[in-house]
């Protein structure tokens, strides 16, 4: 996928072992975790696989720029151009372009509600989300990030290290690495949202929640019991 500047954004297309060539499939652009600093698409590739053949739908795995050396915004543009490079690019990639999902986990669920927020109001826009223990906002005093500071993978300093890479200038109120604090969500397609009973973060995910729901929109929260931050690719 080209950018502006000339360079190539890289990613990974799945299609379910079932499906014809030819068949025009629904796709779900996955953005990986990683605190928007390390993690890429092989490190997602059992991941990608297993969800193309269990959903049956095409999964584009996206190769977005990590800080330091990319700081933001560079990963939200990432994700902007590769949801409107395949809208774009729909017959070659054999996908239907009115069901285009976006989906991560942390980070990648972060930059999936940024990318949905954007692209709202545009004649093009993901038909839903698929978040997994999403990072909503940067700073935050609900008791999971103090209950789940120490012990639990996704500790206290590791959170600010992330942070502090990903935003230099630490700008931590922008809507665009804090989606909570958008003026208003109404208007996201429906959405899952999964999260972690044991992640600092879990807290957040359920006031995201409960803000969508509260603004109009359609989503179902599911918290899985007895897991930490990191589930979907520990195992």
């Amino acid at each position: 996928m080209p950018r502006p500047d000339g360079s190539a954004l890289l990613a990974r297309l799945y299609r379910p072992l079932s499906s014809h060539a030819d068949e025009p499939l629904a796709l779900l652009i996955y953005f990986h975790g990683g605190g928007w600093c390390v993690g890429d698409v092989a490190s997602y590739d059992v991941l990608c696989r297993e969800l193309a053949n269990l959903a049956r739908c095409a999964v584009l795995s996206v190769d977005y720029r990590l800080a330091p050396e990319h700081p933001f915004p560079a990963a939200i543009r990432d994700a902007r151009l590769a949801f409107e490079w395949a809208v774009e690019n729909a017959s070659l990639l054999a996908i239907d372009p009115a069901r285009i999902a976006l989906g991560g986990d942390s980070a990648g669920g972060n930059l999936s509600i940024v990318t949905a927020l954007a692209l709202r109001d545009e004649p093009a826009r993901p038909s839903c989300l698929a978040l997994v223990y999403p990072s909503t906002e940067i700073v935050s005093t609900r008791p999971s990030r103090e209950r789940y500071a120490e012990g639990f993978f996704l500790d206290r300093g590791t959170l600010q290290w992330f942070f502090e890479r990903y935003l230099p200038d630490g700008n931590t109120e922008d809507w665009r690495v804090s989606p909570m604090r958008a003026e208003r969500l109404a208007g996201l397609p429906p959405t899952l949202l999964v999260g972690a009973e044991f992640d600092p973060l879990v807290d957040d995910c359920v006031a995201f929640a409960e803000r969508m729901k509260a603004e109009g929109c359609t989503v179902d929260y599911v918290e899985m019991p007895g897991v930490i931050h990191g589930f979907l690719t520990l195992g």
